[in-house]
């Protein structure tokens, strides 16, 4: 499932993810609560999410989602980047962090943490 509160990033998310082999986007969601809501009637094998969102941020969702499912691999992709917010995403249970700028991390980030491997980019 991919959150973002952009129709723009959604759809430029969704383009990457199914541009490569064997991926699949499910579903969509534009705010933390409708992620959390989707994700309590469905199953999704990864979640790729924004931080800054109306309604209900990222770590929030991130806290809830991992809530109902523990261990569910998720990656925050966002443009506030930075240590300190990467050392709350870890509290939260996000297993990647990687910045808008670098969408092709998302990639990267996406096959590391289904590997069960740490992504935070530098």
């Amino acid at each position: 499932m991919v959150v973002d509160d952009s129709d723009l990033m959604r759809r430029s998310l969704r383009t990457l993810l199914e541009g490569q082999d064997h991926w699949k986007v499910c579903d969509e969601a534009s705010n933390g609560q409708e992620a959390v809501t989707k994700f309590s009637h469905e199953k999704f094998d990864l979640v790729v999410l924004d931080f800054q969102m109306p309604v209900m941020d990222g770590l929030e969702a991130a806290r809830q989602i991992t809530g109902q499912s523990p261990g569910m691999p998720i990656l925050m992709v966002t443009m506030h980047a930075s240590p300190q917010l990467a050392q709350e995403a870890r509290r939260a249970g996000i297993r990647g962090v990687c910045g808008k700028a670098d969408i092709k991390c998302v990639v990267e980030g996406i096959e590391a943490i289904l590997q069960d491997k740490p992504y935070f980019q530098s």
